[in-house]
């Protein structure tokens, strides 16, 4: 499963964005999927994931009720819909795949596949 991110950019404060991660190689259908970031000098954090079926989701806490997780599967594409985006949102996002079952763990060991991320930067 190779996974590609896009759809990162300059966005002012209170701004939003849509990430989009776009699998080749296998059916995305087969992989719980999940959103992760890493802003400068941090560790890498979970930030949503969304199970093979997409019905199941979960959010961090610090994205909860601005940020929404979806799948398309004709377009084998996972999308991260950003609204009320914050100055502390300012990271490189991950898109990243798990063979696993479903969780809400958000935890980077259960993703085994990895993209190469896109940047996204809040600022006025």
């Amino acid at each position: 499963l190779q996974l590609v991110e896009s759809g990162g950019g300059l966005v002012q404060p209170g701004g939003s964005l849509r990430l989009s991660c776009t699998a080749s190689g296998s059916s995305s259908d087969y992989f719980n999927m999940g959103w992760f970031r890493q802003a400068p000098g941090k560790e890498r954090e979970g930030v949503s994931s969304i199970s093979r079926s997409g019905t199941l989701t979960n959010y961090a806490d610090s994205v909860k009720g601005r940020f929404t997780i979806s799948r398309d599967s004709a377009k084998n594409t996972v999308y991260l819909q950003m609204n009320s985006l914050k100055p502390e949102d300012t990271a490189v996002y991950y898109c990243a795949g798990s063979s696993l079952g479903y969780n809400d763990r958000l935890d980077m060991a259960d993703y085994r596949y990895w993209g190469q991320g896109t940047q996204v930067t809040v600022s006025s």
